[in-house]
């Protein structure tokens, strides 16, 4: 029996998983408007990797 763990399935796997956009943008502390835009481009929901992909957040100069 072979003991192989695929960190490429392993990764990738994370990035698949379906979030709500309500949920992503809080927990990312997104703007509302930025919320409606992900919610005009998606629905209610995206996967991980395509919110990551396409959240867009205000750069924060100190």
């Amino acid at each position: 029996m072979s003991s192989h763990v695929d960190t490429n399935h392993i990764e990738n796997e994370g990035l698949r998983q379906v979030w709500s956009v309500h949920d992503f943008a809080r927990r990312h502390r997104l703007d509302k408007e930025e919320e409606k835009r992900l919610l005009a481009l998606f629905g209610s929901f995206a996967t991980k990797q395509e919110l990551l992909a396409n959240a867009q957040r205000p750069c924060s100069f100190r």
